[in-house]
């Protein structure tokens, strides 16, 4: 069960400085996709209320109330504004980085694909070259405008899908095709190759997030029940096999790539784990009306619960804002030890 508590603050107050970083670059899924998906021809894009009625220019592409990960982090690290979307980041706007997150994407290129179009980490890498050949061009003309690579922040969180949008979906074939442990070896084995060419692309910060306890998601536990448990049982352990690989994967890339620093965050023990706090009571039920199977998503235009700061989910897969606030400032700051490896991101980002 999603056992975590929340204190809400208010980012908003904080006085900004220089950012702890040049620039922040953002690698995901719906949990970070801030527009990308707005043009696309596909089920999973939340241009619609009440997506972002806490969002002060309400439903702009975000999966969730209100601020998503991404928006809070860059709020901890310091930048004034929030990261723009690739599909909209133009001029000297993309030297402090750019958003590629796409809702649906997954390490593997298929996951997704019954919700229609998506950007999928293969994808994602690919727009961040043009980004980087957009930069060269951009500080070759204005030499003050040079951005050191190597020091800019890079956050990835994908595999999300590959579980509840591939693997666990009636959609896909891949469950009688890999069991649990072999499935989990090929993505990190995919996902392996993709943040080497990340590093290869002078990104040396990396901040990657493990997945979170889907068995815990309210789609999930309509879709296959929890057999007496708190949650379906072999959803999370399933998930235990990628984040355990993907733990070992980081301390690889630190011990043998070049001046890599990579750390890993643990979601699913963040969502396990109090927070010493009040709210975030309601743990199973989403806050807006999200009956449909297919997406997981909110229905249009129905009016959601009043008390979002009580609810983790927002839709049947998706947090609510209150519940990013406390899974990003962990992330950025570890509560526990057992939050971050080796270190959390604020220390990366200072380091």
């Amino acid at each position: 069960m999603w056992h975590v508590s929340v204190l809400i603050l208010s980012l908003s107050s904080l006085v900004y400085g220089a950012p702890q970083v040049p620039c922040y670059f953002i690698f995901g899924d719906s949990l970070y996709d801030n527009g990308n998906n707005h043009a696309l021809i596909t089920k999973a894009k939340t241009n619609y209320p009440p997506y972002g009625i806490d969002f002060p220019t309400g439903p702009v592409g975000r999966f969730t109330n209100g601020r998503n990960t991404a928006d809070i982090l860059a709020e901890l690290l310091g930048f004034e504004t929030y990261i723009p979307p690739f599909a909209s980041a133009s001029g000297q706007a993309i030297l402090k980085g750019v958003n590629y997150a796409s809702g649906a994407a997954g390490i593997l290129d298929e996951t997704g694909q019954h919700l229609g179009a998506r950007i999928s980490f293969n994808k994602q890498l690919i727009n961040h070259q043009i980004t980087l050949s957009r930069i060269k061009i951009i500080t070759a003309i204005n030499q003050s405008a040079a951005v050191n690579l190597r020091e800019c922040l890079y956050t990835v969180g994908i595999g999300n899908n590959d579980y509840i949008g591939n693997y666990f979906s009636p959609f896909y074939p891949t469950r009688r095709i890999y069991t649990p442990e072999q499935y989990a070896t090929v993505l990190v084995q995919q996902y392996s190759l993709q943040l080497k060419t990340l590093h290869d692309s002078k990104a040396r910060k990396v901040a990657v997030f493990g997945i979170g306890a889907l068995g815990c998601t309210p789609a999930m536990i309509t879709m296959y029940g929890t057999n007496g448990s708190l949650c379906v049982d072999f959803i999370n352990s399933a998930v235990q096999l990628f984040n355990a690989k993907l733990v070992s994967l980081v301390d690889d890339f630190n011990n043998n790539l070049s001046n890599a620093k990579f750390i890993y965050i643990n979601s699913y023990q963040i969502a396990l784990t109090p927070t010493p706090t009040t709210g975030l009571s309601i743990t199973n039920i989403p806050c807006c009306n999200a009956t449909n199977k297919i997406s997981f998503q909110c229905i249009p235009n129905q009016i959601p619960c009043s008390n979002r700061n009580d609810h983790v989910f927002w839709d049947a897969v998706h947090p609510t804002e209150a519940a990013d606030v406390v899974t990003t400032r962990r992330a950025y700051n570890a509560l526990l030890l057992q939050d971050t490896r080796p270190y959390d991101i604020q220390t990366l980002a200072t380091s």
